[in-house]
């Protein structure tokens, strides 16, 4: 049955190749192996979420990088990432994903938006463009689809540079949604006081840099990022 199964296999390869396949059957080829790359990705992630509903993920959860924080001023919840706290090379990453997978399915069902820290981060912090990339496509579309905003606070030229080129060559579908903000007050007008637990040495940070008070919102009719 195997055997059968290859060699029908290696027979299309070799038509393809050689041009014997007409254009219905090279499109009925194609959208096929769509579809069984589709079912193969949908069956990856089902059972990375039965793994994160089963498997000990203390050593993630417990660093508090990635946490649930209250919800925007459109309802919608916000998920706080904060960088300094994220040991990517001291870290198990195939946990790391499988605790983002354990907090981000229920979430991302509706619309989310995500509040990342770049704050006094550094290369430690940085996890590999693959291990990004590998994450990226692990996730299936309703990651991309429902994510309305993704805010990155006090970026640095790295982090600009690492958001044009991921946004460019590996997730277009996201670059709209991705807003750079110099200093905390900038959420306000996105995401209530109250509603943004982060940790104080970013609020520190915000203040040494930025001054206590230095953004005014905009009062008028114009919504959050939708």
């Amino acid at each position: 049955m195997i055997g059968h199964v290859l060699a029908t296999h290696v027979g299309k390869r070799t038509r393809i190749l050689d041009g014997s396949f007409t254009y219905v059957e090279l499109m009925k080829h194609y959208h096929s192996s769509l579809d069984e790359n589709e079912w193969q990705k949908d069956n990856l992630y089902e059972r990375l979420l039965r793994r994160a509903k089963t498997e000990d993920l203390s050593e993630v959860s417990g660093i508090g990088c990635l946490y649930q924080s209250g919800v925007d001023r459109l309802g919608r919840p916000v998920v706080v990432f904060c960088g300094k706290w994220f040991p990517a090379h001291n870290i198990d990453l195939e946990k790391a994903l499988l605790y983002l997978i354990y907090l981000l399915d229920p979430i991302v069902k509706g619309d989310y938006v995500i509040a990342y820290f770049h704050t006094l981060t550094s290369s430690n912090n940085y996890p590999s463009l693959q291990w990004l990339k590998d994450v990226y496509s692990v996730l299936p579309y309703k990651y991309k689809k429902n994510l309305k905003a993704f805010y990155i606070v006090h970026p640095t030229f790295w982090t600009k540079m690492m958001t044009w080129w991921f946004t460019t060559f590996m997730a277009p579908a996201i670059k709209t949604k991705v807003h750079s903000l110099p200093g905390v007050e900038h959420l306000y007008s996105a995401i209530a006081k109250d509603q943004l637990e982060i940790p104080a040495y970013i609020t520190e940070y915000d203040m040494a840099t930025n001054g206590i008070h230095y953004f005014q919102p905009i009062t008028n009719t114009s919504s959050p990022a939708s």
